[in-house]
């Protein structure tokens, strides 16, 4: 299909003298594949590679996230491709390698200081619950 679509373009451009244009047309159209290729493709099996490299990485001990949502920590490995994951005290689940979808970041180390600031500025009391509970009673 695209060999009939260059061969037109040719012999356009001859037949019409000049035909700056169908040159111009055909490099967009050469370049299209060269764009999708470094824009969708590329970056698609970097993301991929990263996620083996960190699906190969997790180890016993290791707090991480599943693709669902659930975090929890890996307390053993059932195979090759399967974690036993406690999500609570003495609850356990057994996960697939493939249903990892990060390691869990670990609490405050380093994390979004503008949060922690907008959290401790609110203006309400710490006991509101409390006392609403109290009221509620009365």
């Amino acid at each position: 299909m695209s060999s009939q679509l260059i061969t037109s373009l040719i012999a356009q451009e001859s037949s019409s003298g000049g035909g700056s244009g169908a040159i111009i047309q055909l490099g967009i159209l050469l370049l299209i594949p060269f764009a999708m290729y470094f824009f969708m493709i590329r970056p698609q099996r970097r993301r991929m590679r990263e996620q083996q490299e960190l699906q190969r990485s997790i180890q016993v001990g290791d707090e991480v996230i599943t693709t669902s949502g659930v975090y929890g920590i890996i307390t053993g490995e059932d195979g090759d491709s399967r974690f036993w994951l406690e999500i609570d005290d003495d609850v356990q689940i057994r996960i697939a390698r493939a249903a990892i979808s990060g390691k869990a970041s670990t609490a405050d180390d380093g994390g979004d200081d503008a949060a922690d600031s907008a959290d401790s500025s609110e203006t309400v009391p710490a006991n509101a619950d409390a006392d609403a509970d109290t009221d509620a009673d009365d």
